[in-house]
């Protein structure tokens, strides 16, 4: 980890006096004043009198002399003694003088100081409680990638300051001094309103000028026509006074920085920052504040613009408990000091234009915390970021131009409940290891398309640090990963999947994130966007924090980022990943660990209000977008709308759909057991259905069920090669005619025998013609494919998956043949057949009852046919309805034969 530059020592802000001691006041570089002269006349005037003194008690001792001689040597004496004393009572009147002088001007400069400290006494200075700020840097670590160190002993001194002069030939006056601790508060980072100090402003009849470019060796304003040169004031602070009569608006103005030692070296023309009125408007604070910004990404953040005429990016980020905040970047050598931010009153928002950055430029927030340390984080907004493990913010300006019009205007006339959903699901990276989003956008489509698939679920591509995370620990929420190209190239993906015909879902993950100190975790010094309370910011599965749904800023955060992803990406989609986690305030804590609700229920009552906002946030502005909730308990109206109220006192959720976990995992204990053995756990395979319309469901066969030792899917069934690709081939059969969207989990489609890896992904050369078993693979995802053009061509299928009105038994109970038959029906009242065979015998005429009007049947899918890799065992011929066997308390029956480990379909002939 590298050390990062997190403080620089303080100026020294004592007052001369202060600083000199009993010595007296220091001596300024420019001119003397009364307290040097009382110190230069002092030792003269002492030594005058002192030799006085001694001559004249001297001449009084010495004997009389009579003598002319005598005479004349007294008098000349006497005269000299009187130049002496006339001498000495000049020096003592001067050292009188010089002392009344001194006395004045330390009265003066005592009444100065006493005044600058009321002053800094009531400036806005914010300081920890309890700490007294000093000339201490404080190191702070930065884990992964940090950038150009600035730790005041790694920087090149900044020139010494050059003695103050009466001003140019240019005209440039004297600006007034800097309070010492406004100089302090800019130069560390603390200072909540630079804007009033830097820049331009009006004073007297001229106009003050004050900027802060630290390693500058001369600053020069440009400004209607003149040049104008400011005074180094020290620590890369220069001003002037620039005899400019201000009416109105005050001047456009450039700045001419100079860092080289001779006139026009290392030169830079640049404009002033601090010459830009706030660039967010008060609507935008407002809702901020009240968290009703449905559009966030647009307020904060980084955003390129043009002010004034002047292009450059401004930038805005929400950190209400700091002290300080300032933009480093690549443009400023990632020093902070030079761009301080303001603060937007009590918004907790701070902001600052910068002219001249523009996309593509890499950044970060340096911040101060209450203790007065420093911390260099990402943008939490940011829309773009530097491939992990940098861990830079990037500002981005979208280029792209859509081509999917066509399909957005069909989605909004859909309703999903009603019509086909088959799921793909698809991590990116390791779907084909390498590639870029532009390079997928030429496979993936053409791929999906092909299978028959009607949309693809894409696990998170949110920014995350930990390949090893699948992307559920996110640190960037609004920047899809930087692993594989930019915004713009996501953008051209999913464009290019609208196109072929498919819908695209992504994984959303609102409900924790990472503790990695550049990121959201304590983001400025304090528990923002998780909990305060330790035992609720802390998740105790994943060791990462939960978001605080109680705080309205960040919900707003939250709900933003879920529009802004079906907005901005045209996303059709959110699967809401560990909504449980979020529900319960009990979940995996111990009694003793957790608080309840203020109804004394284990309900965590904010989480539920906050998904309530985003499904009915999203549903509202994002017509034909769904929702989707990984939800793992009997939580009561998941896909219940927001305004009713279900028998738990709670109004729904607003989900559009629940993945039935229950489904999923009774369903594949049952296939995981012997056939033999089978029997006595039939109902697991039936209990599905007494639950079937309580929720609107996806039936999912995902990521999760293909790692961690679980096996892949094919590798769960019982038996040898074959009868393991034949029990795969009967469940999906059986899982596709199942009330409810179907989701298969990359790799399963064509029968993978490992477990799936993030690191290389499928096992593509399993269908490669030179392997051997290639053929066994090929026909599991031939049938894949058939299955999915026959559903999505099967009104039957899909129409009424959320009405029980669609669905009938046939058989449920037979057990000892491991047998299940119902039918489908779609709206127009037209049947399906669906019957599986979970035992390795065939069953010949094997009898069911059917409705008496369809006068004969036809096999549609056989997930034991011969292309797929089956034993061929079927029913080519159509069956004839017989009324008078009937079955199952029907009026009509068939005898189909029944293929071994199959799934069969039957439709009206």
């Amino acid at each position: 980890m590298t050390p990062r530059p997190d403080s620089r020592p303080l100026p020294d802000a004592s007052p001369p006096a202060a600083r000199a001691g009993n010595e007296g006041a220091a001596a300024s570089p420019d001119a003397a004043g009364p307290a040097d002269a009382a110190g230069a006349a002092r030792p003269a005037a002492k030594k005058a009198v002192k030799k006085a003194t001694a001559k004249k008690t001297a001449a009084k001792k010495a004997p009389a002399k009579t003598t002319a001689a005598a005479k004349k040597t007294a008098a000349k004496k006497t005269a000299k003694d009187t130049a002496e004393k006339t001498a000495a009572k000049a020096a003592a009147k001067t050292t009188k003088k010089a002392t009344v002088k001194k006395t004045a001007a330390e009265k003066t400069a005592a009444k100065k100081t006493a005044v600058k400290k009321t002053a800094a006494k009531k400036a806005p200075a914010r300081k920890a409680a309890g700490k007294a700020p000093g000339p201490v840097a404080v190191r702070q670590t930065e884990p992964l990638k940090d950038h150009a160190p600035n730790w005041p002993d790694a920087r090149t001194p900044a020139p010494a300051a050059a003695p103050a002069a009466a001003g140019p030939a240019d005209g440039t006056g004297t600006a007034p001094a800097l309070d010492p601790g406004e100089r302090q508060r800019l130069l560390h980072g603390t200072h909540h309103d630079p804007h009033t100090v830097l820049g331009a402003h009006r004073v007297g009849d001229g106009l003050l000028l004050r900027t802060l470019r630290p390693y500058a060796r001369a600053v020069t304003v440009l400004v209607e026509g003149m040049r104008a040169e400011l005074h180094d004031d020290g620590d890369g602070l220069f001003s002037g006074v620039l005899p400019l009569t201000v009416r109105d608006a005050l001047p456009a103005y450039r700045l001419l920085v100079r860092y080289g030692e001779a006139p026009g070296e290392d030169e830079i023309e640049t404009e002033d920052p601090y010459r830009f009125l706030p660039t967010i408007g008060e609507l935008d604070l407002h809702l901020i504040g009240e968290g009703r910004h449905e559009e966030l990404w647009r307020a904060l953040g980084a955003r390129p613009m043009t002010v004034d005429g002047v292009p450059g990016t401004r930038f805005t980020v929400w950190a209400p408990n700091a002290l300080g905040v300032r933009v480093a970047g690549d443009f400023n050598y990632w020093d902070g000091t030079v761009f301080p931010m303001r603060s937007l009153g009590g918004s907790g928002v701070w902001e600052v234009f910068l002219p001249g950055v523009g996309p593509g430029a890499l950044y970060k927030f340096d911040i101060t915390r209450p203790d007065g340390t420093h911390t260099l984080r990402a943008d939490p907004m940011a829309r773009r970021t530097e491939k992990p493990p940098a861990t830079a913010s990037v500002v981005e300006e979208s280029e792209y131009v859509w081509q999917d019009a066509q399909w957005l205007a069909r989605r909004a006339e859909l309703a999903p409940h009603r019509a086909p959903v088959s799921v793909y699901e698809v991590h990116l990276p390791s779907w084909r290891p390498g590639l870029t989003y532009r390079e997928l956008a030429e496979q993936l489509p053409a791929y999906v398309k092909e299978l028959g698939f009607t949309h693809v679920e894409l696990m998170p591509v949110a920014e995350h640090p930990f390949g090893g995370s699948w992307g559920y620990q996110v640190t960037g929420f609004y920047a899809p990963t930087a692993r594989m190209g930019t915004p713009d190239d996501f953008r051209y993906l999913v464009d290019r999947l609208h196109q072929e015909g498919i819908g695209v879902l992504m994984d959303w993950v609102p409900a924790h994130f990472p503790k990695d100190e550049w990121a959201l975790a304590r983001f400025d010094g304090t528990a923002l966007y998780e909990h305060s309370d330790p035992a609720r910011a802390e998740h105790p599965d994943w060791g990462t924090l939960e978001f605080n749904f109680g705080r309205t800023e960040v919900r707003n955060f939250l709900v933003a980022n879920a529009v802004y992803w079906c907005e901005e990406f045209h996303i059709d989609g959110l699967r809401v990943d560990a909504v449980a986690s979020m529900l319960y305030l009990d979940y995996s804590r111990e009694s003793g660990q957790w608080t309840p609700n203020v109804y004394g229920g284990r309900e965590n009552l904010e989480a539920v209000s906050f998904l309530q906002e985003m499904n009915a946030t999203v549903y509202r502005r994002c017509p034909g977008v769904i929702t989707a909730a990984e939800e793992s308990t009997a939580w009561d109206g998941v896909t219940r709308a927001t305004h009713h109220t279900g028998p738990g006192g709670f109004g729904g959720l607003g989900f559009g759909f629940k993945w039935n976990m229950g489904w999923m995992h009774d369903s594949l204990e049952y296939m995981a057991k012997e056939p033999v053995h089978r029997k006595y756990h039939h109902n697991e395979m039936t209990f599905s259905m007494v639950y079937a319309y309580s929720e609107n469901y996806i039936l999912p066969i995902s990521h999760d069920e293909v790692v961690h030792g679980k096996g892949s899917l094919v590798s769960k069934m019982p038996g040898d090669w074959w009868q393991q690709r034949a029990g795969h081939r009967a469940y999906l059969g059986f899982m596709w005619s199942h009330p409810g969207k179907q989701l298969l989990f990359m790799g399963q489609e064509f029968a993978q025998g490992a477990e799936w890896s993030e690191v290389h992904g499928p096992d593509w050369w399993l269908l490669d013609p030179a392997y051997s078993a290639a053929g066994d693979h090929q026909g599991v995802r031939e049938l894949v494919r058939d299955l999915n053009h026959v559903y999505t061509a099967t009104p039957a299928l899909w129409e009424r998956d959320t009405e029980p009105a669609g669905f009938s038994w046939i058989e449920g109970n037979a057990a000892e043949d491991n047998v299940f038959a119902f039918l489908r029906y779609a709206a127009d009242g037209t049947p399906l057949v669906a019957v599986s065979n979970f035992s390795p015998v065939v069953r010949t005429d094997y009898r069911i009852g059917v409705p008496a009007e369809v006068p004969a049947w036809r096999e549609i899918l056989n997930t034991d046919a011969a292309r797929y890799g089956g034993s061929g065992v079927g029913n080519p011929e159509p069956l004839k309805t017989d009324a008078s066997a009937p079955a199952h308390g029907r009026p009509a029956g068939i005898a189909p034969t029944l293929p071994p480990l199959a799934t069969i379909w039957l439709v009206p002939a």
